[in-house]
């Protein structure tokens, strides 16, 4: 009688609820606690795979653009849609392991491309943008902002900066790119002890609009938002010194109408202007 009713009782419960159980439960077996406890923490917190409504995982720097976009959304057709915003590397992990999203708009289009192998999205999906990196410099700051990070070098050297923040390389495209531009331009090794590392490009650009870093490189959508509005100096890297920000998204295999509407949604016109108007360049445009 107590199987049937444990029996009785994951039939009815929702599928975040059994997707964080399931994880629990790993936990105890399992040594690799860190990313266990990183998936428990991102789903205790997201009410959004419980209630109604489209659940979506995005890489955090959509956040202003895919927020403007999901108001639209509802307004037009009457549907919701519940983003969470995160690292795409992560969101992988999770996906993987069962995170009950119905949609994945990935930073990185690989990312995009092996859960479509793996048989867990409806198929290849669609690239949607091409992310930029910039160098912000907060006000207040001591450091310059130039494309060619002429000043990073010269402040790293004369002790004017402290702490650079960027996305965690590990699993935050974002991150990634910034390391690439860093290793293109010389610094990486010399800069890596000085670090600030956020877990996703999001928390990395608030680390330094918050003064807890001298500079910061992230996304241009971020910079570009209201957040950020006069409060530094912002200067492209060059486009070059890093792989392209090809982002790409895919439906999940549990995809509701709502999910799929929001896809198709995201093609559109007046989607790809509010794309394009945080900085990113679209494809076929």
């Amino acid at each position: 009688m107590a199987v049937a009713s444990r029996n009785r009782r994951a039939m009815s419960e929702p599928r975040a609820f059994r997707y964080i159980r399931c994880v629990r439960a790993s936990l105890d077996r399992s040594s690799a606690a860190p990313a266990i406890v990183a998936a428990i923490a991102l789903f205790s917190a997201c009410t959004a795979c419980a209630q109604p409504g489209a659940s979506i995982a995005a890489a955090s720097d959509l956040k202003f653009a895919l927020d403007e976009l999901a108001t639209r959304f509802g307004q037009q057709t009457g549907n919701t849609v519940r983003v969470t915003y995160g690292s795409s590397g992560n969101f992988y992990r999770q996906i993987q392991q069962g995170a009950p999203f119905e949609l994945f708009l990935s930073a990185d289009e690989e990312y995009a491309g092996r859960l479509a192998k793996e048989g867990l999205a409806v198929d290849g999906g669609a690239r949607y943008a091409t992310g930029r990196i910039v160098l912000f410099v907060p006000k207040g700051s001591t450091v310059k902002a130039d494309p060619a990070l002429a000043d990073l070098r010269a402040a790293l050297h004369d002790g004017r900066l402290r702490r650079l923040a960027i996305a965690n390389p590990e699993h935050a495209p974002y991150g990634r790119a910034a390391r690439q531009a860093l290793e293109h331009a010389g610094l990486w090794n010399a800069l890596s002890a000085r670090l600030v590392l956020g877990e996703n490009v999001s928390q990395a650009a608030q680390f330094a609009l918050s003064g807890s870093a001298q500079a910061g490189i992230f996304a241009l959508s971020l910079a570009l938002s209201p957040d950020f509005a006069g409060k530094g100096d912002t200067v492209l890297i060059p486009e070059s010194w890093h792989e392209p920000l090809h982002q790409r998204a895919v439906l999940l295999r549990r995809a509701s109408d709502a999910a799929r509407a929001f896809y198709h949604f995201l093609q559109q016109p007046s989607a790809r202007e509010v794309l394009a108007r945080y900085g990113y360049a679209l494809p076929g445009g």
